[in-house]
């Protein structure tokens, strides 16, 4: 049986229309900003949190918009799932790398859309989820 770890994830845009991923360090794949919950807080808390303190983007909880709730496997850690509550926030916004973040790196979805393989150190969160919600959105 798989580990389970519970997260907070948001999905993050520039004014370029790309979406933001992080690489943390030690790490080799990219994924949302984001992690888990400390005690007593709720997810969106975690998630405008982690935002602040992983990037520098300061947003009120109650400005995130859910997406959705899914489950995948962990990007590094080996026999773990990952149970990730994905928000969105509105706007566009900059980062920069801050706390235990060694790289950004802004996703083109468009330039992605029909490509057959997506880059290979994106999480499977990403690739699996959001990559396809996404997708679907006018």
């Amino acid at each position: 049986m798989k580990n389970r770890i519970v997260v907070s994830a948001v999905c993050v845009f520039d004014n370029a229309g790309r979406l933001l991923t992080v690489r943390k360090r030690g790490t080799s794949m990219f994924m949302h900003p984001g992690g888990k919950p400390e005690a007593g807080e709720s997810a969106v808390q975690a998630a405008a949190r982690e935002l602040a303190e992983e990037v520098g983007i300061v947003l009120d909880p109650g400005e995130l918009r859910l997406m959705g709730v899914w489950i995948a496997d962990a990007a590094n850690e080996a026999a773990t799932d990952i149970e990730a509550t994905v928000f969105m926030a509105p706007g566009t916004w900059e980062a920069r790398p801050s706390a235990e973040i060694a790289e950004i790196r802004w996703l083109d979805l468009p330039a992605l859309d029909g490509v057959a393989e997506l880059p290979g150190d994106l999480a499977p969160l990403l690739t699996d989820h959001i990559l396809p919600v996404l997708a679907r959105q006018p």
